[in-house]
């Protein structure tokens, strides 16, 4: 019998989200990362005051690999077509074309390269799998994600609103 990867002490659940009000705009991601062989769970969550949804999908995932203090191997949580896809797919091909990709026969540059190129980076460290889920259906953890990256994002706004008072 096999052993379970998940009762591994370099085993993490890593559950990530973003949100924008306004696409571009003021946004929030947020992430959990879970460590089942010990029961631990952290989150985080943060905003920006000008960007777009997927730049806060993005900086979800990379501030919570980023967090980790060692290798490990992850599985990657995500509501997020664009960050599934990107990281399964779409990476490969853009790091074979020079952070180029196809659009109509042509190639051009890849959007938010400085992100992807960051959790490039951090993917290549750790062992990464890729789940995704879909949003806004009743998966705990993603709507807890996603309650904190929009709470993140609505008090960046409230202060900057303060700020212009």
């Amino acid at each position: 019998m096999g052993t379970d990867p998940t009762d591994s002490v370099d085993f993490v659940r890593l559950f990530t989200d973003g949100a924008c009000s306004g696409n571009p705009g003021p946004g929030g991601w947020a992430y959990i990362l879970e460590h089942p062989a010990s029961g631990k769970v952290r989150d985080a969550s943060g905003a920006e005051p000008a960007t777009t949804n997927n730049r806060m999908e993005l900086a979800g995932v990379i501030e919570g690999l980023s967090s980790l203090k060692r290798d490990c191997t992850v599985e990657l949580i995500t509501d997020s077509q664009y960050v599934a896809k990107g990281i399964q797919e779409w990476l490969p091909k853009w790091k074979r074309q020079g952070w180029q990709r196809k659009e109509g026969g042509r190639l051009k540059p890849v959007m938010n390269a400085d992100l992807w190129r960051r959790i490039d980076e951090l993917i290549t460290r750790h062992r990464v799998r890729v789940t995704h889920v879909l949003g806004h259906n009743g998966h705990p953890e993603n709507e807890a994600c996603d309650r904190m990256a929009v709470a993140a994002l609505k008090t960046l706004k409230a202060d900057m609103k303060m700020d212009r008072a």
